[in-house]
């Protein structure tokens, strides 16, 4: 039985999609998104969770999702976690445009097994993270739990977003990180969703977000 690599499908007419490629001396990383898609995910930072990870955002938000990084990770995972969480910040911010007709707020609650999270988000353009997840383990595999945090941060900033991710249950720190991303994905999923009622409206009182 053979398997074959997926390849980032091309966005219809409509579709917001984005690309981002961020180089430093520490990273290189390409980013392509598609809000609109289907879930498809095609991945490769090096770190097998954290792709993992991604995966989660890709299949549950349902947005067709390319990363390719190559980072310093003979020092550790942290340049490289951290800076697809801005490039990805950055691909959502050009993807989402002027916010126009979208349901701006989304929160999910996901378990698995014994773990539960819950993640709100809202596109409001200011960026703020809160994020309380007490893992049980310091390490996953290759993925230093603690770059979770990182993660999100870089996203927030660059996305420009309110983000609360709370881990309200769980004792097995795989379980506690899946929980969180798959909460991350639902609840952007919503909140990126077109709200027919909207129409063409910004979804803020100021006009702008």
């Amino acid at each position: 039985m053979t398997s074959t690599t997926p390849t980032f499908p091309t966005p219809g007419p409509g579709d917001r999609a984005a690309q981002v490629q961020r180089n430093t001396n520490e990273t290189q990383i390409g980013v392509r998104i598609n809000l609109d898609g289907s879930g498809v995910a095609v991945l490769s930072t090096g770190i097998g969770f954290f792709d993992h990870m991604l995966d989660q955002i890709a299949r549950h938000g349902l947005i067709d999702l390319e990363i390719i990084a190559k980072g310093d990770l003979h020092i550790d995972g942290h340049h490289t976690v951290e800076d697809v969480g801005i490039s990805l910040g950055q691909a959502f911010a050009k993807a989402v445009g002027d916010k126009k007709g979208i349901r701006r707020y989304g929160h999910a609650y996901v378990p698995l097994d014994e773990a539960l999270s819950r993640v709100v988000i809202d596109f409001s353009g200011r960026p703020g993270l809160h994020m309380r997840v007490p893992f049980k383990a310091g390490m996953i595999g290759a993925f230093d739990t603690q770059l979770t945090y990182e993660f999100f941060q870089g996203f927030v900033n660059h996305a420009g977003v309110t983000l609360h991710v709370d881990n309200l249950h769980g004792e097995n720190a795989h379980h506690q990180a899946e929980t969180v991303f798959k909460a991350f994905a639902r609840a952007v999923r919503f909140a990126l969703e077109r709200d027919p009622r909207l129409g063409d409206v910004i979804p803020s009182t100021k006009g702008s977000l």
